[in-house]
């Protein structure tokens, strides 16, 4: 029998699940009966007895599963659930759980800082030099030179520094900065009380809150990725990966890729949105910003193709597409609810007629954003305390029909969660190279589906996605590092692996269980043919499908907790 908890905790008033689990053996049918299960405070002194009720098998997990629902528990404390011999991790039930997992959440962007020194005043002992700080050329005169054609002296070079290492490498990726950057700037939006604590970074007290400190640095690095045509490129990064060194050790030439019309159209919606969010702290930066989404808007127009180019000989992260439909539309609704021009929002709902599902909020279908940028004003305070008038009845037909769709999407779900032992808002085959980035953007639809219809059914799903990320999963992992008796501490992450240092940085989110062909060779090699998806995992460095971080595998996270830290 296993226990699996929350490892960080629970809130006192909201949903509190623990399951109890036995692996399905050939042949073995269990008792269908409830099992007495003992909750005890750290004195071993038992605060309540209670039934953990039987869900039956759990496919994804292989497991028969008990449901043990103890929510009515409330008092402040740290606990374990005892059944017989077995006994679970401590868990704590307090006020501020998810305002301190935000922290560590958010501190691990500052980790991730490319181009500048973190000094030990604010990074510790995982302090490091400043690193790739190089001048970058044109991937395009860098094939010519490698072909002999250009000289060195005749390549063009561009002086382009800072930015967020984009995961386990070096690399710096357009959409993905734009991913990452929407979940967190709409988290503040959406959440801001939950933002007011210091990240200790170099810029805290500045009068401007520390999560857009953070996400200004990544912002400032996306500006110098604006050709003067208005055009964005696709990514910045070395022609190959790394060694597993320390970034300052990383001496490749940095390159610029071509541009793309999906790094183009994330490019114009993260700065309009950024427009608005910081034209209170600085208005000059947010005029900059908005003067740069509407040129490089231009350029979407004037190339109203799908445009990218896979460069195989650069072998860092692709992040290729088959359509650019969703960042357009996308771009085209930051625009028009920072400008208030109807031709942006024209535009968006012809874009949104053509796509089959526009709920999503990933790097590859960033549709889902739209909405938030539509919604804007519901999603800041509930639609009971708050009436929004339209500007136009074109927008509030809008409004309805996304509503609607979000709504139908998170229902969807609701039954996904019905049928999963675990709780969690996903398939048998969903469990993929970053399935915790698919249960952490389901976290986040409920939590909108939640503004709009508050629906306790859609805060508890909520809760539950966060509490499979933390330890309620068929590994017993908690996902994120340094968070639970039992967290994963051996990230694909190069800084991690070559610092020398045994205590991993913490806030890491990991990429999670994998059940898919598109698993690394160690991992196949230690994970028993059979395995059932959800326990496809090993917390081993070198298992970069399963194990690898990113910004916006971290950036859904804050979301989430952002939104269970206000809205209680």
């Amino acid at each position: 029998m296993n226990i699996y908890i929350n490892q960080m905790g629970y809130l006192p008033n909201s949903n509190k699940t623990a399951i109890l689990a036995l692996p399905q053996e050939a042949g073995t049918e269990p008792s269908l009966s409830p099992i007495r299960v003992r909750i005890c405070n750290v004195d071993g002194c038992c605060i309540m007895e209670k039934d953990a009720v039987f869900f039956g098998p759990d496919e994804a997990s292989g497991d028969f599963v008990w449901q043990l629902d103890f929510s009515e528990l409330t008092a402040p404390g740290t606990y374990v659930i005892r059944s017989g011999d077995t006994v679970s991790y401590p868990f704590p039930i307090g006020s501020n759980l998810y305002g301190s997992l935000n922290i560590l959440l958010s501190k691990m962007l500052y980790y991730q800082r490319c181009g500048t020194e973190l000094t030990e005043a604010h990074a510790g002992k995982f302090a490091r030099k400043a690193c790739h700080t190089a001048p970058s050329v044109l991937w395009t005169e860098y094939e010519r030179f490698l072909a002999g054609e250009l000289s060195e002296a005749d390549m063009q070079t561009f002086d382009i520094r800072g930015g967020w290492h984009d995961a386990g490498d070096y690399g710096r990726y357009t959409t993905a900065a734009a991913c990452a950057l929407g979940h967190i700037l709409y988290a503040y939006r959406f959440f801001p009380d939950a933002f007011t604590k210091n990240l200790d970074i170099p810029e805290s007290g500045n009068g401007i809150p520390d999560i857009l400190n953070e996400c200004r640095y990544e912002l400032d690095w996306m500006l110098q990725l604006q050709a003067e045509d208005g055009s964005v490129y696709h990514k910045h990064t070395t022609q190959n990966h790394s060694a597993f060194v320390m970034p300052h050790e990383d001496t490749n030439r940095m390159l610029l890729l071509p541009p793309s019309s999906m790094a183009v159209a994330d490019f114009v919606a993260t700065m309009a949105l950024a427009s608005r969010i910081y034209r209170p702290f600085d208005a000059a930066f947010a005029e900059c910003a908005l003067t740069a989404a509407e040129k490089s808007y231009v350029w979407l127009e004037q190339h109203p193709e799908f445009l990218f180019e896979h460069v195989r000989e650069c072998r860092t992260g692709g992040y290729g597409d088959r359509s650019d439909t969703d960042e357009r539309m996308w771009a085209a609704m930051e625009l028009y609810r920072t400008t208030g021009n109807v031709r942006y929002l024209n535009e968006a709902k012809r874009l949104f007629d053509q796509h089959p599902n526009p709920v999503q909020y990933g790097w590859a279908d960033i549709s889902g954003f739209a909405g938030w940028a539509l919604l804007e004003d519901e999603l800041m305070t509930t639609a009971a305390e708050k009436e929004h008038t339209s500007r136009t009845s074109a927008e509030a037909e809008f409004r309805d029909t996304y509503k609607a769709l979000l709504i139908k999407e998170a229902d969807h779900l609701l039954n996904i969660i019905s049928s999963c032992g675990y709780g969690v808002a996903l398939e048998t085959n969903e469990y993929c190279w970053g399935s915790n980035l698919t249960v952490l953007n389901r976290g986040m639809l409920f939590g909108t589906v939640y503004r709009l219809t508050p629906k306790s059914e859609y805060h508890t799903a909520l809760v539950r996605q966060m509490d499979y990320l933390l330890g309620v999963n068929a590994t017993g992992y908690s996902y994120v590092t340094g968070v639970g008796a039992h967290a994963f501490c051996n990230p694909h992450n190069r800084i991690t692996e070559a610092d020398g240092i045994d205590d991993t940085i913490p806030g890491y989110v990991s990429g999670g269980a994998n059940g898919t062909k598109w698993v690394d060779p160690l991992a196949k090699g230690l994970l028993p043919e059979g395995t059932p998806p959800m326990k496809c995992y090993v917390d081993r460095w070198e298992c970069y499908s399963l194990n690898e971080i990113t910004i916006y595998w971290n950036s859904p996270a804050i979301f989430c907790a952002a939104f269970l830290d206000s809205v209680k």
